[in-house]
């Protein structure tokens, strides 16, 4: 009762209301893209196979938790998956600044910057804001959870229920759970180094892993039920470790030290930064203090696999938002302190060579097609250029097969499996899990034990001789859209 009245009694500073307004301005354009970003059309396509019944990783792969694909599956469209993330990131922004009010509560300058900058940062295409990716769902939870331990009264159903969020977050993607020792560590701090201290902190951290364990260890229960619990593990979690230091694939060779060196290095700097500020807790701000060990968590989380991906970088932004407060706003020594955190994040796009999506061309992209000065063709086009073909190619597919048919998709793309709610013989989306994690032998046993109504072969697709023949054996081409072949079985 008494957190419903809180709830009806909460209102929000017309500045916030204003700022909220101009996120869900920003994210106009978002909702007009096409199917044409390579994430999240698996994403979608398993969504799919999540509406028709397929069990997630026995019958259709990935390799992050559950918690987007459900997403998808209830989205199942760009559309609605866009209108779920503005909604979702609207109320994290809000989160946010009630968790930096508790953070700056003398600084209401500081509070207004690092919201803004948040909310900025979490929405414009710098870091992919504006597509449904794992992190800008994540880091919802994440913030939620600090904001309840950070709360006054801290007591056992509290710590539970943030474990429960970073476990909530974790299901969206694994690196999330790399932000639940920050809180163990700020408990060190606080207790003095004895064995009281310490006992003090365990008994803290066991209730917070409980939290964060059981949501997690219900998914387990869940598929084990649906006999895919090792496929579950192996997709969602095992398969991620491969992920460390996975762009540099030359160094498979090297011994473990060399191979993972960068990686140990990145750790000592995060120990080394932790060490140092324990040293000087006394003469620091608790919300300095947070804010970089926050901040060097998140970044050693988003370097794990040392991919560009910028989307990778929206797990850094709310540390970095508090901290880029602090310069701004204060006038002492933790405004001069915070400069070291922010110029270690200011190097690491750089260093890792994060690749780099435009804001202003993006926007004016989205002006040229609202206001009539390019059609549609030529808007999508600006997307990908083969995007006005994968659309001819989805619109034909679903004249001329049900919803229950198998499709099969050679090529570089799984747009036209999320285009088309169509789905493939085998567990595979995409080339590249193939290659990854099969074979294109194995894919023909399968097309030849199972085979598809409608085999599509894209022009850009990787060379597959034994495909062509057997096409040629079992199948007639009955079309070509811009060279991308339609061939359909001769026996059904």
């Amino acid at each position: 009762m008494n957190l419903l009245k809180k709830i009806i009694n909460f209102s929000l500073p017309n500045w916030l209301i204003a700022m909220l307004v101009l996120v869900f301005i920003l994210r106009i354009p978002s909702f007009f893209e096409p199917f044409s970003y390579g994430d999240e059309m698996i994403y979608l396509t398993l969504g799919e196979a999540i509406r028709q019944g397929l069990v997630l990783y026995r019958d259709i792969h990935d390799n992050k938790p559950p918690l987007l694909y459900i997403l998808a599956a209830i989205a199942g469209n760009v559309f609605w998956f866009r209108a779920i993330l503005a909604f979702w990131n609207i109320i994290y922004i809000v989160i946010f600044w009630v968790l930096l009010k508790r953070l700056l509560p003398k600084n209401p300058k500081g509070q207004k910057v690092g919201t803004f900058i948040f909310a900025i940062l979490s929405t414009i295409p710098l870091f992919e804001g504006q597509i449904a990716n794992s992190e800008v769902f994540m880091i919802g939870f994440s913030i939620l959870a600090f904001l309840i331990l950070l709360s006054n009264n801290l007591n056992t159903n509290k710590i539970l229920g943030a474990g429960i969020m970073f476990s909530i977050a974790t299901l969206f993607k694994v690196p999330a759970a790399f932000e639940m020792p920050i809180i163990v560590i700020l408990w060190l701090f606080e207790e003095k180094f004895n064995l009281g201290g310490l006992i003090k902190v365990s008994k803290k951290t066991i209730i917070l892993l409980l939290g964060f364990i059981a949501p997690i260890l219900l998914t387990f229960v869940w598929y084990f039920s649906r006999n895919g619990l090792s496929e579950y593990i192996g997709a969602a979690f095992v398969q991620n470790v491969g992920y460390l230091s996975s762009w540099r694939p030359d160094d498979i060779q090297k011994s473990f030290i060399d191979r993972n060196l960068p990686l140990l290095i990145r750790g000592f700097i995060v120990f080394a930064t932790v060490t140092i500020l324990y040293i000087y807790r006394k003469k620091l701000s608790p919300t300095f203090i947070f804010a970089t060990i926050w901040l060097l968590l998140s970044l050693f989380a988003a370097t794990l696999s040392e991919r560009p991906y910028p989307h990778y970088l929206m797990q850094t932004v709310p540390p970095l938002s508090i901290l880029v407060a602090i310069l701004f706003t204060t006038s002492n020594k933790e405004q001069v302190f915070s400069i070291i955190p922010l110029f270690i994040f200011g190097v690491t796009p750089f260093y890792f060579k994060f690749w780099y999506y435009p804001t202003s061309s993006y926007y004016n992209r989205f002006l040229e097609f609202a206001t009539g000065r390019v059609t549609i063709e030529e808007y999508f086009k600006k997307f990908d250029t083969k995007l006005p073909r994968n659309y001819k190619i989805a619109e034909f597919l679903t004249t001329m097969t049900k919803p229950d048919d198998r499709v099969f998709v050679w090529g570089s793309t799984s747009t036209i499996y999320a285009l088309s709610k169509r789905l493939p013989p085998i567990k595979y989306v995409t080339d590249y899990h193939v290659k990854d994690f099969y074979s294109p032998e194995i894919v023909l046993k399968d097309l030849a034990t199972s085979p598809p109504f409608v085999i599509v072969l894209l022009p850009e697709a990787d060379n597959f001789p034994q495909l062509k023949n057997f096409l040629i054996d079992n199948y007639l081409r009955i079309k070509t859209i811009d060279n991308a072949e339609i061939w359909h079985l001769m026996r059904r």
